[in-house]
């Protein structure tokens, strides 16, 4: 048997937790990533900006993310993303795990299995199907801080509309997704 045949693909719906309107992505990834490139792929198609530090919860709770022997204590354990595949954490259609980045804003997605597909050599993975929503800012306060910042957008005539497009660069558009570019990127950083 070829590490092909032992190969598939996983269709996979990334969602982050509380968005409304919804924010989500659909990605195909080889079921055998490993956590960590998983975690660039998920930055990406997400539109965070790996700033923070994350983890991925399994669906038994265990907790896996980048080793630090500084960051160790007696009754809680972390398993080393680096070394670990996703078909560890995902082995039939509806399993799913938890991504949670920026502990202080607490970016809680969903990642749910949603197909498992014959694995193609000749696609280039990891792709980004579809999607919906631009990403929130970095640290704009979580989901709750989000809503507020899109409820502030929609008052041209608040007294912090202002200081807000400035601090977010220009002007954001929270339903835009740009799937072409984010293609490229997962192309260039996840292969």
């Amino acid at each position: 048997m070829t590490l092909t045949q032992l190969r598939s693909t996983y269709q996979l719906k990334i969602s982050l937790e509380g968005a409304k309107p919804p924010i989500w992505r659909r990605l195909l990834v080889p079921s055998d990533i490993k956590l960590d490139v998983f975690h660039l792929a998920l930055q990406i198609s997400m539109g965070w900006t790996n700033s923070h530090l994350h983890q991925f919860i399994s669906m038994d709770r265990k907790f896996y993310g980048i080793q630090d022997d500084d960051f160790e204590f007696d009754d809680f354990k972390i398993e080393d993303e680096s070394t670990t595949r996703l078909s560890k954490l995902l082995k039939a259609e509806k399993d799913y795990l938890i991504y949670e980045y920026d502990f202080g804003d607490s970016w809680t997605h969903k990642v749910s299995l949603e197909k498992i597909l014959a694995f193609d050599p000749g696609k280039k993975l990891p792709y980004c199907v579809t999607g919906k929503c631009a990403c929130p800012p970095e640290d704009c306060g979580g989901i709750w801080g989000y809503a507020d910042l899109i409820k502030l957008l929609e008052n041209p005539e608040h007294e912090e509309y202002d200081d807000m497009l400035e601090w977010l660069g220009g002007d954001f558009d929270p339903v835009y997704f740009g799937r072409r570019n984010m293609n490229q990127l997962l192309l260039e950083y996840c292969r």
